[in-house]
């Protein structure tokens, strides 16, 4: 018998199944850890995919060469793999499986139909970044600020360091250093100064848009817009060392976002605002998105948000917003602050078990 088209058909099998096991490992972290619709949907429909595309090689070849006791691999293992050290390894193995098999996928079917092995090379990468995204969402639990002051001095009212002050003390939980007109060495000791006098309160500091200087300055992370350096690029710069916050204000920006791995979205403008009028508000229908496919994803919507506003977002399920104006602007900056922050703690909690 000729055993020269068998044997690529036996590869083919097992490296199918082994790429369909590694997707449901990795979709069942983005389901069950992460609670992430998304992400969720995103890995099975890689899978879907993988069935499809193996659906296009001659009918009937893979199951007829599946021969499970006769293959001399199944019984070998290596002490590395009966060890897990968290989730996150569990995941990366489980990419790394993925990944080896499309490959093997991809050259293998070369040999039966080569239009196929295009396909596999696609959803590889494909999986490369779907499996990018759900290691960056496990590496670390990302904090979920409360109320983050976007702190400007030309929007302030009083001076910058007293409106600081009076925002740590009424509750603030994170400060984006926001001054798109300082030079850099000034903006630099602006961030040094904010990081003085937050981090012994506990309130995390990032910079608006500057990568270098967060860095630079040792701050919690940096938030970046859709004009900014791309989330991938600041990753690759600044390692584990900074959160990466990205802005969002559409479906599709959000979706790239979570695929490139950030670790915080701001969605808005929620409501009409006065630090970017010329962008039209999406009321709360970004948001409700951004729940329902997302639900752990930390965020905050950002745009026109004053207590009021602040009240209505979190009886809708959101637990984080960024405020500008209300606080830089207010002529009691603690008063406007406290306000905001009991409005983010307004929401009652859901009934547990029994009640």
């Amino acid at each position: 018998m000729d055993r020269s088209h068998h044997q690529p058909a036996r590869i083919l099998d097992a490296n199918a199944n082994r790429a369909r096991e590694a997707f449901r490992v990795m979709e069942d972290a983005a389901r069950f850890l992460l609670d992430d619709r998304g992400l969720t949907e995103r890995l099975k429909a890689l899978r879907h995919e993988l069935a499809g595309v193996v659906g296009t090689l001659p009918a009937g070849i893979l199951d007829a060469q599946r021969s499970v006791q006769s293959d001399p691999g199944r019984d070998l293992s290596t002490p590395t793999e009966l060890l897990r050290e968290d989730a996150e390894a569990v995941v990366r193995a489980a990419a790394a499986r993925a990944s080896e098999a499309l490959r093997s996928l991809e050259e293998w079917s070369k040999t039966l139909r080569p239009e196929t092995a295009l396909r596999f090379e696609q959803l590889r990468y494909r999986t490369y970044e779907a499996s990018s995204a759900l290691v960056s969402r496990l590496r670390r639990p990302s904090p979920q600020w409360r109320v983050c002051l976007l702190l400007s001095e030309s929007a302030c009212r009083r001076p910058w360091e007293q409106v600081l002050d009076a925002a740590i003390e009424g509750g603030v939980d994170c400060i984006q250093v926001r001054e798109k007109a300082l030079p850099d060495g000034p903006l630099l000791d602006r961030v040094r100064v904010v990081l003085d006098r937050a981090r012994p309160r506990g309130v995390s500091v990032v910079v608006n848009d500057r990568v270098d200087l967060a860095l630079a300055a040792g701050a919690d992370g940096v938030h970046l817009g859709q004009g900014d350096l791309p989330c991938g690029e600041a990753r690759d710069l600044a390692g584990e060392r900074l959160l990466i916050g990205v802005s969002t204000h559409d479906e599709q920006e959000l979706s790239s976002a979570i695929g490139a791995g950030c670790d915080l979205v701001g969605v808005g403008s929620i409501f009409p605002s006065t630090t970017k009028p010329g962008l039209e508000s999406a009321g709360l229908r970004l948001v409700e998105g951004l729940l329902a496919d997302h639900p752990g994803l930390p965020h905050l919507a950002i745009g026109g948000i004053g207590a009021s506003e602040a009240r209505r977002l979190s009886e809708l399920g959101c637990r984080g917003v960024a405020v500008s104006a209300a606080i830089c602007g207010a002529e009691d900056p603690l008063a406007a602050s406290r306000e905001i922050v009991a409005a983010m703690d307004a929401r009652e909690p859901s009934p547990g078990p029994g009640s």
